[in-house]
């Protein structure tokens, strides 16, 4: 199984005819994505890429059955497509946008808890590599060839990290089932949390692997989450171990302002819920190979 998306998802791609989703919606389509059409406004009716182009996400819910969207959009714009897409319905929207503004993302939540948690739209992002289940589907602007079918989950703040670890682990032998980039900004659609939720409850998933930043409590509550919750072993790994305090670094999220902040404060929050915690970039693979390890052989003792 996979998280979120598979390739039977139904997705459209805002902002289709722009040079760069042209070339990511390709990818996708490479990577094995179902993608059902565009949608720009004032280009409704056209073709591009094979691919039927509508005015609204409404139209394409209603003529092709679209289900999840990306937005290459830019971000003063960025906010009124996702919000387009919570009104059509969608169950997923993911936002690559860098730069849309914090108030515009406050906007954004506060429309989206508008709706019941059953109808309530996920949004992934923004400022975010994407979603990608290796094999089935992908929606995002990351490498595919770099990701491999298996049985770990990763959820990471960083889109570079994350291809470091589906690099290493595909090194090891070791698949993914589904990786979300879930973007670095500081207030972002759906968190470390929403997704480990998701991946206790996939069959498929053995182990999840969790890379967070300084800044913000989302690796703290993911990880007391964990203690009380998880049915599986989580790895963790926090960025910025020799970031200064109160300077920005990178990603707008980034930044090291209150207690339990930094990066060496996390990584013990995480160990001190039992989590095991790479001690370097360089090491998801071997990291998570060990856990697998122990978890099978933990399985064999049991059976």
């Amino acid at each position: 199984m996979s998280i979120l998306i598979d390739e039977k998802t139904r997705i459209i791609v805002q902002g289709l005819t722009s040079e760069k989703a042209t070339f990511h919606a390709k990818d996708m389509i490479s990577a094995g994505s179902n993608i059902v059409g565009g949608v720009v406004p004032g280009k409704g009716g056209r073709t591009h890429i094979g691919l039927p182009v509508f005015n609204t996400v409404k139209d394409a819910v209603r003529e092709v059955g679209a289900e999840a969207s990306i937005t290459f959009v830019a971000p003063s714009f960025a906010a009124d497509a996702i919000m387009e897409c919570a009104d059509a319905g969608l169950k997923l929207v993911c936002s690559i946008t860098d730069g849309i503004p914090a108030q515009d993302m406050m906007r954004i939540k506060r429309y989206l808890m508008r709706y019941p948690k059953d109808k309530r739209t996920m949004l992934v992002g923004p400022n975010c590599a994407g979603i990608i289940s290796p094999g089935k589907a992908m929606l995002g602007i990351m490498p595919p060839h770099i990701y491999m079918r298996g049985s770990v989950g990763v959820i990471s703040r960083s889109g570079t990290l994350g291809y470091e670890a589906a690099a290493q682990m595909k090194a090891l032998g070791i698949g993914i089932t589904t990786s979300v980039g879930i973007g670095g900004d500081p207030i972002n659609g759906s968190s470390f949390l929403d997704h480990l939720t998701l991946f206790n409850n996939d069959d498929e998933t053995e182990a999840v692997l969790i890379i967070g930043e300084i800044g913000g409590p989302q690796e703290a509550e993911a990880a007391a989450w964990v203690k009380d919750n998880m049915s599986k072993p989580v790895v963790g790994f926090v960025a910025g171990l020799t970031a200064p305090k109160g300077r920005r670094m990178g990603h707008a999220g980034a930044i090291i302002s209150a207690a339990g902040d930094s990066a060496a404060e996390k990584a013990e929050i995480m160990r001190a819920f039992g989590l095991t915690v790479a001690p370097s970039p360089s090491e998801f693979g071997a990291t998570m190979a060990q856990v697998l390890a122990k978890t099978q052989a933990s399985h064999r003792v049991s059976a």
